[in-house]
């Protein structure tokens, strides 16, 4: 299978922006055993701001500048981490820094699709990040739900997981509800399901689970099935790929797919 996963702030980095060491080398672990299995692999990894944060030792900035140079700062860190972590199971990562206007321009996408289907055919896994130190609002992806969604959409990937503090779509909010339920089949994205989407992230990341059931519409459209679920376990990729049910699963529609 061709997966994009993505793996969210609260996920890699402890709550001060510090990167989580034992959680990383973990997901790292299975995601290279997964790549041996032979499956193509895509990582759209977030926690370059938080992690910037954490290495600067600043509160979370609300200013555009802060933000760009704390990000400047934690992607260097982030894929000094990955590198050394993948290479420890002799893989090869690249990194690949993107904004909307990638997407959004015929030239662009193209040399984009181009250069990931190149990687992956030289055996690399592509880390691939909002470029957050030079994006401004007219061309900004806003999160890595998004980002996910549009390069799964741009190499026909099989499927998405995104990987966040959150077990999946659920009935009513899972903390004020106690009678909230898991929701673990959307065979299609209506207004109710997007009603029930909401929330802010957490206190480092930009996505809560409206922008998760956004970026689900956008590849399920491109015929790409999009798994949400929670990655405080590793492991749980196995189970995905082993087809047992694991958080909110979104079915892409296949017959549309082009």
């Amino acid at each position: 299978m061709r997966i994009v996963v993505k793996v969210g702030t609260s996920t890699l980095a402890h709550p001060g922006g510090r990167l989580n060491i034992r959680h990383t080398e973990d997901l790292v672990k299975v995601w290279s055993d997964i790549k041996n299995a032979g499956h193509e692999l895509i990582v759209v990894s977030s926690a370059a701001t938080g992690l910037g944060v954490g290495k600067l030792q600043i509160q979370k900035p609300k200013d555009i500048t802060t933000k760009q140079a704390a990000a400047a700062v934690g992607q260097c860190e982030l894929m000094y981490t990955y590198d050394r972590l993948f290479s420890q199971y002799n893989h090869t990562v690249a990194q690949m820094l993107l904004t909307w206007e990638d997407f959004d321009h015929e030239n662009r996408l193209r040399n984009l699709r181009s250069t990931l289907e190149r990687l992956l055919q030289l055996g690399a896994i592509p880390i691939v990040n909002e470029n957050d130190s030079i994006a401004i609002e007219e061309y900004s992806l806003g999160d890595n739900d998004t980002l996910a969604a549009l390069v799964a959409q741009c190499i026909h990937a099989d499927l998405v997981v995104l990987l966040s503090d959150i077990d999946g779509l659920f009935t009513a909010d899972p903390h004020s509800d106690p009678n909230a339920r898991p929701i673990p089949v959307v065979e299609e994205i209506t207004p109710e399901i997007e009603r029930l989407a909401g929330g802010a992230g957490s206190s480092l990341g930009t996505g809560g689970m409206l922008t998760k059931v956004i970026a689900a519409k956008r590849a399920t459209n491109a015929g790409v099935d999009m798994i949400i679920t929670n990655g405080a376990h590793a492991e749980v990729l196995y189970d995905i790929l082993e087809g047992k049910p694991v958080g909110t699963k979104f079915i892409g529609k296949k017959e549309e797919f082009q």
